[in-house]
């Protein structure tokens, strides 16, 4: 008998059955982002490495141990499975897939592939709809997101979603930070775990997300980001939280928000629920203002 062989650990088959729970949830979301005027793009699944190292960031879970990554024996080009999409998008936009004459609004679904480990709510292959504006520096752009995605959570008649904003600020501001951020926990040195150690002087904003419960109250005492914003980062926050009142949108500022990959910079969020245990968001973003210029 012939040796039997199974489905790679994380990778998983979808049923019939919930091949149809997709398709309903895709036709919710597609007609939503059909009347917020979002187009299609589609991009390959399969990228050069240097644009997740230059684009996603070096010091950051995904780059350090989650890309699924090799070299080609053909040409030794250094390759990688796409572990998000907001990379990529914006590779399409520079290079010239489309003709940018302005503000333009996109989106694009399909697989994303990250090498951790498998457990509730975590697979190595996952789906993910994601959407990216360019062109629109006000704070508008931001709030019409989350607008977009609070409508899709009453389209699918889900509750017990709590959304929660944050400003990081530019990047001056958050140099300044860093070090203050660093200087207190090197006085808190003994608070930290390894992980946290590990990042301490690479990405020290990434230590402020840690759910390690022997560090939630040295964490709560940690200088906050938004006591050292800009003027202006302050007043892009300020008009962001102002037009979610205006639209009865509840939110909570939590200032240890930071999101881990580098190219965000002002306004992060993520919609959140207490229904999925320790892997609660159900959707996160923010804006990227420099990722553009940064990846050419």
């Amino acid at each position: 008998m012939g040796k039997k062989i199974q489905s790679i650990k994380g990778f998983y088959d979808v049923s019939p059955k919930r091949q149809k729970l997709w398709r309903f949830f895709e036709s919710k979301i597609l007609n939503i982002l059909d009347q917020y005027s979002y187009e299609e793009i589609g991009l390959p699944m399969l990228e050069s490495t240097d644009l997740f190292v230059s684009g996603v960031g070096t010091h950051t879970d995904i780059v350090e141990k989650e890309m699924y990554s090799w070299i080609d024996s053909l040409n030794e080009d250094r390759l990688t499975l796409r572990p998000e999409g907001t990379a990529g998008c914006v590779r399409a936009v520079i290079e010239g897939s489309l003709t940018y004459n302005g503000p333009i609004k996109l989106f694009y679904r399909g697989p994303m592939f990250r090498h951790e480990n498998v457990q509730k709510g975590r697979q190595r292959q996952f789906h993910q709809v994601g959407v990216e504006a360019f062109g629109f520096d006000d704070p508008s752009c931001d709030a019409e997101q989350i607008l977009l995605l609070n409508r899709l959570w009453k389209s699918l008649r889900l509750k017990r979603i709590e959304l929660q904003i944050n400003s990081i600020g530019d990047t001056k501001d958050r140099e300044i930070y860093r070090e203050e951020l660093i200087a207190y926990f090197e006085k808190n040195k003994s608070s930290l775990d390894d992980d946290a150690l590990r990042r301490l002087y690479e990405n020290p904003l990434r230590i402020l997300d840690s759910k390690n419960p022997n560090m939630q109250s040295m964490l709560d005492k940690a200088p906050k980001l938004i006591n050292f914003l800009s003027k202006d980062a302050h007043q892009h926050f300020d008009s962001l939280c102002k037009i979610l009142d205006d639209f009865d949108i509840p939110y909570t500022v939590n200032d240890r928000l930071v999101r881990g990959l580098d190219y965000y910079n002002r306004t992060v969020y993520e919609w959140v629920t207490k229904d999925l245990g320790s892997q609660g968001t159900i959707a996160g973003g923010g804006r990227f203002d420099y990722l553009v210029e940064k990846l050419g």
